[in-house]
């Protein structure tokens, strides 16, 4: 089983290994698929569900197939923007996306609301921050995070009015483990992108695919998987970090699901190779920030 985590000082539990949700809205996916994919996951231990409005039909089917286990997950969505009506990035419009996103999923309460990629100069002005606020006060929301990178991150950080994070935190991706973690030890903290885009899937430079700049940094830092897999690499490092409460993989795949609780169960790396991959990157290191 999939171990749990706490979430901060929220009270809630998540699991180690999230399902990030952006495949469960792919309507070229048949339904009976999905309803497996999910009883497979929450079986298993995964109680952390990693869902937003922009994932096609995600939100819909979490809340049509998943409505009677409730009380056995943990639902993330992403706000601040795409409601009809309402300007995005604004107090009413996130006002809005929670009731939209309640209704959707059939549930009285979203357990971690995030602002996805929201930029600094919003966040000063404060608005989006008071209206998640309010929905917690209401009971609307049990936690409330950001998630995004680099400086809009940490001015995030700095303001000290969330209960948790999310960022991108993999191999080729520790800026965070450095400059964040430390700061936020009592809070939440999910790591998306775990498993890097999986640039050991091409041989030679994938000039514009969203993995190119992951696949630049992999060559560059001169690893070696020691035999294993590098999923179960990514996993396992990502899961070893400090203070992170659960790392998300997306996948509409009932072989891949398996896959990763698979690796996830295997446990963190052993403390000698984790430090070799942190000083690989520091080594190499050229500026590279964190990967929105």
């Amino acid at each position: 089983m999939v171990q749990q985590r706490p979430y901060g000082k929220t009270g809630l539990m998540v699991s180690a290994l999230g399902l990030g949700a952006a495949q469960i809205g792919d309507p070229d996916i048949e339904e009976a698929e999905i309803v497996s994919l999910l009883n497979v996951a929450l079986d298993a231990g995964i109680t952390l569900i990693d869902t937003a409005r922009s994932y096609g039909r995600s939100e819909e089917r979490i809340g049509r197939h998943l409505a009677s286990r409730r009380d056995d997950i943990v639902i993330s969505t992403k706000l601040g923007y795409g409601i009809d009506g309402y300007a995005d990035w604004t107090g009413p419009c996130i006002t809005a996306g929670i009731e939209q996103a309640l209704g959707i999923m059939r549930t009285d309460r979203i357990d971690i609301a995030h602002l996805h990629s929201c930029p600094r100069v919003t966040l000063q002005r404060g608005e989006v921050i008071a209206a998640l606020e309010r929905a917690k006060a209401d009971g609307k929301v049990r936690a409330i995070a950001y998630s995004g990178d680099n400086d809009d991150l940490a001015y995030a950080v700095a303001t000290g009015r969330f209960d948790g994070f999310m960022a991108s935190l993999n191999i080729f991706d520790q800026r965070v483990i450095d400059d964040v973690l430390p700061n936020i030890a009592t809070k939440g903290f999910v790591a998306k992108r775990p498993a890097a885009n999986h640039p050991w899937r091409f041989d030679e430079r994938p000039v514009g695919d969203y993995c190119e700049e992951y696949w630049l940094r992999w060559r560059a830092m001169e690893l070696t998987s020691n035999g294993h897999d590098w999923g179960e690499v990514a996993i396992r490092f990502a899961l070893s970090s400090p203070h992170v409460s659960s790392a998300i993989t997306g996948t509409g795949s009932m072989k891949h699901l398996k896959q990763n609780i698979a690796w996830a169960d295997a446990g963190g790396l052993d403390a000698v190779w984790f430090e070799e991959l942190r000083a690989a990157f520091r080594q190499h290191d050229r500026g590279w920030l964190g990967q929105i």
